[in-house]
């Protein structure tokens, strides 16, 4: 059989495991496993005897790639050396070797970057946590104890949800380590989140929201993340996504804000109606912006400035006020939850919310529900102005 990419994929699987052989391949096969998996190998005859250099699986090695190493392969045969022996020796080698930073270099590299928008937050929890106390250890030498005390010191310190969100990465870590076969086995297997996770269901009340919002503008909170927090609970968008915006996503004469899909929590292109709050929030955020891109720019880099200072900041000014503890996400659900309260449609909050959908329903469903969206933001512009200008109205 002459190989090529359609005959490869020409195979099918059987009951029981089986082999090809190129012809003329000079070794060159494939295993067809039952599932379906199909590996690439080289049998060479080694000291007399007959051998298997597993190259391997198709399409992750290509054809080519295939028939390069096998050419390699061949040639180390011809210099007396065994490579199957020898591939078998560098694998022991790389994991002897491998710390658990390298670890976490290669993890953030080829794992959360592709994958996540905050993968910064993978690399912060990791640096901070992780790294000052197993990082120059080897990686197949951590034990289960090793992560559990990790996670003990962060709990003793106040911090439980730290500790869950620290066992989460390490986890995805380990898990990635025997994924590229760092490692045989994940010793954060078993290991149980050391604090209770609780569902948030902070939503702040009419007489909250006019507190927090008319004590803003006392506050010695920066204009910029006074503005940003306004503009959260107006619009009913996520700290990341309204901290970060950039005018040329907005258009203040149509009153519509488009976020583009790379700027999303899901990747999907999500179009907010402005309300007239938003708009003089915005109208605002202008002036205080200068001749920067961003909404909010920092002073100290190229960009906009870090969300995590909009909730610290956030997080100080409820100490002065006296208002019990909340997030800028519960302002978010704050929003959400008045626009239920004022009629709308779950449905029509989770589309302004810009939740991910499952399902075949989403498939076929393409509908926009701009206008559906637009009435609702629009009503609770109207209410939380009412709100914030409830004392105002009585004078």
């Amino acid at each position: 059989m002459k190989f090529t990419n359609t005959s490869i994929k020409a195979l099918k699987p059987k009951d029981k495991r089986y082999v090809v052989y190129e012809t003329a391949g000079k070794g060159l096969g494939v295993r067809v496993e039952p599932s379906g998996r199909i590996t690439f190998f080289l049998e060479y005859r080694f000291d007399g005897k007959n051998r298997i250099y597993t190259i391997g699986k198709y399409p992750t090695k290509s054809l080519a790639g295939a028939r390069t190493e096998a050419t390699k392969a061949r040639d180390k045969v011809g210099q007396g050396i065994d490579p199957g022996k020898q591939k078998i020796q560098e694998k022991i080698a790389h994991r002897e070797s491998y710390t658990v930073f390298d670890l976490s270099e290669e993890f953030i590299e080829k794992w959360s970057k592709p994958r996540k928008k905050t993968w910064r937050e993978d690399e912060r929890c990791l640096h901070k946590e992780v790294i000052p106390l197993i990082g120059k250890k080897k990686a197949r030498e951590i034990r289960r104890r090793d992560i559990i005390l990790i996670l003990d010191q962060i709990v003793d310190r106040g911090s439980p949800g730290m500790a869950n969100r620290t066992l989460n990465v390490i986890s995805k870590m380990f898990n990635f380590a025997v994924s590229r076969d760092i490692l045989d086995t994940s010793p954060s297997v078993a290991i149980a989140m050391p604090a209770e996770k609780k569902e948030r269901d902070r939503v702040l009340d009419e007489p909250e929201i006019k507190k927090f919002w008319n004590e803003l503008e006392k506050s010695k909170m920066s204009i910029s993340n006074i503005l940003a927090l306004k503009l959260m609970l107006s619009t009913a968008q996520r700290r990341g996504e309204v901290v970060s915006a950039e005018w040329k996503e907005l258009d203040l004469k149509k009153g519509w804000w488009d976020i583009p899909p790379e700027r999303t929590k899901n990747g999907i292109r999500h179009r907010v109606p402005l309300n007239n709050l938003a708009k003089k929030i915005l109208k605002e955020i202008r002036k205080n912006s200068k001749k920067s891109g961003f909404l909010f720019p920092s002073t100290r880099r190229d960009g906009p400035i870090d969300s995590r200072a909009t909730t610290k900041a956030l997080r100080k000014i409820q100490k002065d006020i006296g208002l019990e503890h909340f997030t800028p996400h519960d302002l978010r659900r704050t929003a959400a939850t008045m626009m239920t309260a004022l009629g709308f449609q779950r449905l029509i909050v989770s589309k302004i919310l810009n939740h991910s959908e499952s399902g075949t329903t989403k498939i076929y469903d393409r509908y926009t529900y701009d206008d559906e969206k637009k009435k609702a933001l629009e009503a609770w512009g109207r209410k939380l102005e009412l709100i914030i200008n409830e004392k105002k109205a009585k004078k």
